[in-house]
């Protein structure tokens, strides 16, 4: 479908769908789906609108052009995406290989509209699996005193391949402060538990010792706050007595790879705004 997405955010007042509608409809668009949410505790209103442009009175640019003056007068943020579209992401890998699987065959079947433009790595792991691909795999030197210029070439990929969105599949480094902060709101993560549970060296070991009966993975963007950025998706798997460490390791897996697709699917989708430290997530 030739179309828009419009997401927008701005404080909560009378009349926003309303106004929002009629500038589509004055201009012969057709609105094919619109999610909307209200935070009382914040009056503030979020909403993401998809929109049939075959039919448009105006040109594109100019439907796009003109609804500058609505969103100022609603002292408003938004952002239109036309459509079709693929987002050009990159994948980052140390050596488990299960997200970055999930990802390709995801991509492959069409259910993400990316594309993968690298898979870089601070290990060589994954480099056939990327080479199986067709992909493109960089080997990044991180260890000891390269860390700091490992990230400056990881920047410089970035750059060079226009990449919009960097997917962290179990990439076992810290971020510093100015990579978080250069590519703020197009990092995506996934960590191997709800968070802020089980931080650190063998999480499925410290949920065995504490017996849960829950095991999850939660989804999130990356901030310079370790592991505390806004959280996008959570899958949960039941656990039961005879489940060993390593019977978690599987369904860890398993929850890692749901989530961090159903993440990515509703970024590119242009499903999530982000407010403060929360992600506003309209699921499709």
């Amino acid at each position: 479908m030739q179309g828009l997405i419009l997401k927008i955010d701005c404080p909560d007042q009378h009349g926003i769908v309303a106004k929002i509608s009629t500038y589509i409809a004055d201009h012969a668009g057709n609105l094919v789906e619109l999610s909307q949410f209200t935070d009382d505790l914040h009056s503030k209103f979020f909403a993401r609108i998809e929109i049939d442009t075959a039919e448009l009175s105006v040109d594109v640019e100019e439907f796009i052009h003109g609804f500058r003056a609505l969103g100022q007068s609603l002292h408003a943020n938004w952002h239109f995406r036309r459509l079709p579209y693929k987002m050009r992401t990159a994948v980052l890998v140390t050596k488990t290989d299960h997200c970055l699987n999930e990802i390709l065959w995801r991509t492959k079947l069409g259910e993400m509209p990316i594309e993968i433009t690298s898979v870089i790595g601070n290990r060589a792991s994954c480099r056939d699996i990327a080479e199986q691909a067709g992909i493109p795999f960089h080997l990044i030197d991180m260890d000891g005193e390269n860390k700091e210029s490992g990230f400056r070439k990881i920047e410089q990929i970035l750059i060079d391949e226009t990449v919009e969105l960097t997917v962290l599949a179990r990439f076992m480094q810290i971020l510093p402060d100015w990579f978080c902060a250069e590519f703020g709101g197009r990092i995506i993560n996934i960590h191997h538990s709800f968070l802020p549970a089980f931080i650190g060296a063998n999480p499925y070991r410290q949920a065995y010792e504490r017996g849960v009966k829950l095991i999850g993975a939660t989804c999130h963007y990356v901030t310079s706050d370790l592991d505390a950025g806004p959280i996008i998706e959570q899958e949960v798997k039941r656990v039961h007595h005879f489940h060993t460490p390593k019977d978690l390791m599987r369904l860890g897996r398993d929850c890692e790879r749901n989530a961090i697709a159903r993440g990515i699917r509703y970024h590119v989708n242009d499903r999530t705004i982000i407010h403060e430290n929360r992600a506003i997530v309209f699921p499709d």
